[in-house]
């Protein structure tokens, strides 16, 4: 388990027939080091909260249909 931990691969058999492989678990890294931050465009990217708005809006029906009048 501690080789599969840092990283190998292992094929399962029964009787000389691959069955399975044993794999490490990829996990998802929770934080951004602080290289990665300071490294990201000071700007970013431009967001409009009155566009963003208008899109919901756009989108949402406010109409009250009766499910079952199909």
């Amino acid at each position: 388990m501690d080789a599969v931990e840092s990283g190998q691969t292992y094929t399962v058999t029964r009787d000389g027939h691959p069955v399975g492989e044993l794999v490490p678990i990829r996990r998802r890294r929770r934080f951004v080091t602080r290289e990665e931050f300071t490294a990201m465009p000071k700007g970013g990217s431009s967001f409009s909260l009155a566009a963003f708005r208008a899109d919901q809006e756009a989108a949402l029906d406010d109409e009250l249909s009766d499910p079952y009048a199909r």
